[in-house]
């Protein structure tokens, strides 16, 4: 998403519509897609040019965070393993939700302090230890440490960067796409590790193809 088309987003949907879309990506399945670490830093980068608090984004944000994921706990631990068998449908795919087990079962209770940092498993990881029955408070120590992490130190991170760097926003759309790359690589990195020589053999194939098309 071009960086003025954040701005311009931001701007209209404010404080509610941000809270809602980070309480989305926590915790409800259909938030896997939205754009959750640009999101947060373009908000503070905003706060610091004036056009929202951050005294007021951080804490919002904050709760969000932590309210979507009790939320995912809570829809992991009522659905139970049941949820795996789930067909696949335009909003749920069975691969986000395997990958996001794999990367709880490796990193136990952490897993949900790294996991807010990662696209697509931030949203899965807490349904996954519901489904897992990880005590809840357990739970809910993690859930506010990555929380807190996550939704007030980007947004503040942004924030901060806003006031320290003149003329910012000729940069902005270049930091939005490194905080991107930063945010996938581990995930595409995951990818990779687990499903190499499948993709060795699709690429090979494609290749093959256009040699003989050729």
């Amino acid at each position: 998403m071009p960086h003025f088309d954040l701005v311009a987003l931001i701007k209209a949907i404010g404080y509610i519509g941000v809270t809602v879309m980070v309480f989305a990506e926590s915790g409800l399945l259909i938030g896997f897609f939205l754009p959750g670490d640009s999101l947060l830093f373009t908000a503070g980068f905003l706060a610091s040019q004036g056009y929202l608090s951050i005294w007021i984004l951080a804490p919002l944000a904050f709760v969000a965070a932590v309210l979507g994921d009790a939320v995912g706990y809570g829809f992991g631990r009522r659905v139970g393993r049941g949820l795996f068998q789930r067909p696949e449908s335009t909003f749920f795919k069975p691969e986000y939700l395997a990958r996001a087990e794999a990367f709880f079962m490796r990193h136990g209770g952490k897993a949900l302090v790294l996991a807010r940092f990662l696209p697509i498993v931030r949203t899965f990881t807490p349904i996954v230890a519901g489904a897992a029955e990880m005590r809840y408070p357990r739970f809910a120590l993690y859930n506010v440490l990555g929380g807190f992490l996550w939704a007030v130190g980007v947004s503040v991170a942004g924030y901060f960067l806003g006031s320290a760097i003149p003329n910012i926003d000729r940069y902005l759309l270049p930091i939005i796409v490194l905080i991107i790359a930063i945010s996938v690589t581990p995930t595409a990195i995951h990818i990779w590790r687990e499903n190499r020589e499948e993709i060795s053999l699709i690429v090979r194939k494609r290749l093959r193809r256009s040699t003989t098309r050729r």
